[in-house]
């Protein structure tokens, strides 16, 4: 069965929503069953519960699936993709753990190593972002059910925001602070004298990005595909660059090493 984009969208959009809700009772309780990966990285039950729903859903489109808690398929068989989903099922584990509220679920479609449709959904937020050619980006605040792309059109906002910020405003990791991060600061003071410095959780720092409510997220630490690829989308399509420091041109996916260079997301 071959679907359209707009079939893609909302299978996307509605599949990261049945994980957010999957995933809010487990975070509302006491046992996240933590246990940590050969990288050191943490996993709760809720990675492997949201990693379940989603995919389980996406199977239903036949486009392969890469993700943070599946297992991951060889080069030699993913090159040959000319499309698939790359899904973080809980982006910003740590986030999860502290119970701030800041994690995501990331759901990313790839054509030809590019972002064609990204679905961010913030369950304990109950906040949704999602992206498309075909759409813009748009930003749902107060959703905790499924509605169609056109439904939820008319009850968000289309990004960027038109809010002009009157200080130059970076964005960087709250969970990942790095010495470069602080140089890279300290030059843009530099240069606009007074900068702001917001820090928040996981995937939501693109989508501060695409909102316009930050001017730049320098981020000079390791991340993996998933964690971008659905941020970059949303970015994208509302006219934010998300730029691979080392190739100074936009961030390719479904490379041999699904390590990210640094990067620079700005609007």
């Amino acid at each position: 069965m071959h679907m359209n984009q707009s079939e893609l969208l909302n299978i996307a959009i509605e599949t990261a929503i049945k994980a957010g809700l999957g995933i809010m009772p487990i975070y509302q309780s006491d046992d996240f069953n933590i246990s940590e990966k050969e990288n050191k990285t943490p996993l709760t039950k809720a990675d492997l519960a949201a990693n379940e729903i989603i995919s389980t859903q996406l199977l239903k489109t036949n486009i392969p699936i890469l993700s943070e808690e599946g297992s991951i398929t060889s080069f030699e068989t993913r090159k040959t993709w000319k499309k698939l989903w790359i899904v973080d099922p809980i982006d910003g584990t740590k986030e999860f753990i502290k119970r701030n509220d800041e994690f995501t679920v990331n759901i990313a479609l790839i054509e030809n190593g590019q972002p064609v449709i990204g679905v961010i959904y913030a369950p304990a937020l109950k906040t949704l972002y999602f992206a498309s050619m075909i759409t813009g980006t748009y930003k749902i605040e107060d959703i905790d059910s499924y509605h169609s792309v056109e439904r939820l059109i008319e009850l968000g906002q289309k990004l960027p925001l038109q809010n002009q910020l009157e200080t130059f405003t970076v964005v960087a990791s709250r969970s990942h602070p790095s010495m470069e991060t602080s140089m890279f600061i300290d030059a843009l003071r530099k240069k606009h004298g007074e900068v702001n410095t917001l820090s928040i959780g996981s995937s939501l720092k693109l989508c501060m990005i695409a909102e316009g409510s930050a001017n730049v997220y320098p981020r000079f630490a390791p991340t993996m595909e998933w964690d971008i690829a659905a941020g970059h989308a949303i970015c994208l399509f509302a006219k934010a660059n998300v730029i691979d420091v080392k190739t100074e041109k936009q961030m390719t996916y479904n490379r041999e090493n699904l390590t990210n260079n640094w990067f620079m997301a700005s609007t």
